[in-house]
């Protein structure tokens, strides 16, 4: 693999789900020979994700890992340069911004574009992890249609829980809220749409213990909080954490504008950030839809704005020049 240290690049892209990938395939078209550090989770979190029957141009669906790398083999088609490695730091006193690789190796940006995603929150269970994919999911919208007149659960009391929930009812015979508390945390119209469709109950005062099944999700061991009682539901076969989303944002703390859980926050209908020639796109900076084809599309306009910048940059240095050596 080409040695880059010290190398001046015109876009970085710092990820690579959706988001990433499709900025790396139109920054590439454009000639702005993209380099697309992967980072701890090449292909983001649908490579923990079976099948994907929502992505347009899939009729028959894909499975998550497919899918990405099918996405990957389009970007290096064109010229992109995707390789594995970790941003570890970037310095955003002076342009071309400074980026540290893998604490090791020192490159410089023009134009960044952050796909950096965001991580589901979990309840670090071993049999939760185990069956991740298998049937346990963080994303209701992703694989909810699997599991149509069954039982599932959901974890979890706010709004993003009780939508969840709301979707499941379009497939499941039946959802089952667990929640730690004996009231939601969601909003009142939220909680009185759940509370008035046949098909949710709530579980209260109580926590997931295990997840039941070898292969595939076969039950659900619950506590009460109050009683201590252990309980089991033996005919659930889908578990659904919605108990939040964490913005893996913290390279650009402190630097760029974000909401209070994390997300970017971008000027407008666009894909700027604070400062000029970075860019956010995905879930880093998405923190209502959160899907592969939204993110996918903040991809392209992240990598179309900063085509644009460059541009502008490159006409602003010639006039600059020009006006020099009259």
């Amino acid at each position: 693999m080409e040695d880059i240290q010290g190398k001046t690049f015109d876009v970085v892209i710092v990820g690579s789900g959706p988001a990433g990938l499709t900025a790396a395939i139109y920054a590439a078209r454009a000639d702005l020979n993209p380099i697309v550090f992967e980072g701890p989770e090449p292909g983001g979190q649908l490579t923990q994700t079976t099948e994907v029957d929502n992505f347009p141009g899939y009729p028959e669906g894909v499975m998550g890992p497919k899918m990405m790398e099918d996405f990957r083999q389009q970007a290096t088609r064109f010229g992109a340069d995707c390789r594995y490695g970790y941003v570890t730091n970037i310095e955003f006193d002076e342009r071309p911004y400074k980026l540290t690789v893998d604490e090791e190796t020192e490159i410089f940006a023009k134009a960044i574009i952050i796909a950096t995603g965001a991580s589901a929150k979990w309840l670090d269970l071993p049999s939760e992890q185990r069956l991740r994919g298998k049937g346990v999911s963080a994303c209701a919208t992703c694989d909810g249609a699997f599991f149509r007149d069954q039982h599932v659960v959901i974890v979890g009391g706010g709004d993003t829980a009780m939508e969840e929930a709301l979707f499941l009812t379009k497939f499941a015979s039946k959802v089952s809220v667990i929640h730690r508390r004996d009231e939601l945390r969601a909003s009142k119209a939220m909680q009185k749409r759940a509370f008035k469709n046949d098909k949710i109950e709530f579980i209260w005062d109580s926590e997931l213990q295990e997840v039941l099944g070898d292969q595939v999700v076969q039950g659900v061991k619950i506590k009460n909080n109050k009683t201590g009682e252990i309980s089991t539901l033996e005919d659930v076969t889908g578990v659904f954490v919605a108990i939040g989303h964490k913005p893996n944002t913290d390279l650009f703390k402190n630097v760029l504008t974000m909401d209070d859980v994390g997300y970017i926050k971008t000027k407008g209908e666009s894909t700027e950030t604070d400062l000029p020639g970075i860019f956010a796109s995905g879930d880093a900076m998405d923190p209502i839809y959160r899907q592969a084809v939204t993110a996918a599309g903040t991809g392209c306009r992240a990598a179309l704005d900063a085509e644009r910048f460059l541009s502008d940059m490159e006409e602003s240095e010639e006039a600059i020049a020009q006006q020099h050596w009259k």
